[in-house]
């Protein structure tokens, strides 16, 4: 019997909602609540094109001619975007992760990801997806199982859906970043500046309408449970919540202008960061890991409407 594109899947369910996660890259392909896509996914028989539902690691986003230092010592990995000459969404987003706990309603996969040319460290990477009636839950858990100290940066791409017939336009987008970074053509940062007076202040919620966003943004306005929350509305009030628990300063926005028809801004990127694009080169927000040593962040997706 053939395997499908992504591999085996695993399918959780509680209540009305249904979501899939895959073994290959450990993505989220579905995520379905009663008869309305919640996530903007993929079908079971397609491969996972523009990182749609991929875990990001050991680095989310672009990394600049993949190029980096660390403690002294210069390390360069494969270019997987040679249009803009980067390396993208780290080492994990087409290989397999197994199963290591599994249930009706949630799975924990898991991939150790062995020293290669450029990463030469040994890092045990856990995901775990938990559906309710809540919402759904993504753990990630980083553990150094090497015997170096490791740098270690991540992120997840989902895609929430728009509606049939409908492009992202027609929606309503609230997100929480006090702070763009500025980005090159290459898409890598060049600096920050404050969102207030600009098209990208979205705090206050706007129709989304033809503005283009492939963007980074940082601090983040928290709730008092520490949870940052980005809101996407349909014209009918329905569409879906992100939350950002403190482990994810950094949030990217993509309105997927890149993205071939039939799909172009039918979905919207809504990607947790643990740092931003380029974060091992500049060194900023990446996490040093001494061996043994772990850290865990964790978002989720709330349905609305």
């Amino acid at each position: 019997m053939s395997l499908p594109p992504t591999g085996e899947q695993f399918v959780l369910r509680s209540g009305s909602a249904e979501a899939t996660v895959v073994e290959a890259g450990g993505g989220l392909r579905t995520y379905r609540c009663g008869d309305r896509d919640v996530v903007d996914g993929y079908a079971v028989g397609e491969r996972a094109a523009n990182a749609r539902g991929h875990v990001l690691a050991p680095w989310p986003n672009r990394l600049a001619d993949g190029c980096w230092t660390w403690e002294g010592e210069e390390h360069r990995t494969p270019v997987t975007e040679p249009e803009s000459g980067t390396a993208i969404h780290g080492l994990v987003r087409f290989v397999a992760w197994r199963p290591v706990a599994r249930a009706g309603d949630a799975v924990e996969l898991e991939h150790l990801l062995h020293p290669q040319p450029g990463y030469p460290f040994t890092l045990r990477l856990r995901v775990r997806y938990e559906l309710d009636a809540g919402g759904l839950r993504v753990t990630t858990t980083a553990s150094n199982a090497g015997d170096r100290p490791l740098p270690y940066g991540e992120g997840h791409h989902p895609y929430l859906a728009s509606a049939a017939g409908l492009r992202v336009d027609d929606c309503t987008l609230t997100a929480p970043g006090a702070v763009r970074l500025r980005a090159d053509d290459r898409g890598l940062p060049t600096g920050r500046e404050p969102v207030r007076g600009t098209p990208f202040d979205l705090r206050g919620g706007r129709r989304l309408g033809d503005l283009v966003l492939d963007s980074c943004f940082t601090d983040l306005a928290r709730g008092s449970d520490g949870l940052a929350r980005v809101r996407f509305t349909r014209p009918d009030g329905t569409g879906a919540e992100v939350w950002l628990d403190e482990g994810y300063p950094y949030l990217q926005l993509f309105t997927g202008d890149i993205v071939p028809e039939p799909r172009r801004r039918r979905g919207l990127a809504v990607e947790p960061m643990t740092c931003p694009p380029d974060a091992l080169r500049t060194g900023e927000g990446v996490r040093r890991l001494a061996p043994g040593e772990s850290t865990t962040s964790t978002w989720g997706i709330r349905p609305l409407g």
